[in-house]
C-alpha cells in the first residue's frame, strides 16, 4: 500500500485511495501496525476530501450569488 506523505493531485484519486484502504481494513487480515498506518493514512485523506469538497461548496456559492439552495427534484417533473 502506497504513503500518502504528500498531498493528493484531485478529490476523485484521494477517495479512490481511501476505498483501497478501507477495503483492506475491512478483510481483516491486515496486522495491527498496518492497520494503524493505514487508520492514519485514511484519516488523512478525508481530512483533504473534506477540504475539497468545503472548496467546491464555497465555489458554488459564488457562483450562486451566495444563494445555494437545497436541490429541489420536484421542479424538473
Amino acid at each position: 500500500m502506497a504513503k500518502t506523505n504528500k498531498p493528493q493531485a484531485s478529490f476523485e484519486s484521494a477517495l479512490a485511495q481511501l476505498e483501497d484502504i478501507i477495503r483492506a481494513m475491512e478483510s481483516g487480515d491486515m496486522p495491527l501496525d498496518n492497520a494503524l498506518t493505514s487508520y492514519k493514512q485514511g484519516m488523512e485523506l478525508i481530512k483533504f476530501c473534506q477540504s475539497k469538497l468545503a472548496d467546491a461548496e464555497q465555489q458554488l456559492r459564488v457562483l450562486e450569488n451566495d444563494e445555494l439552495k437545497p436541490l429541489d427534484l420536484a421542479d424538473g417533473q
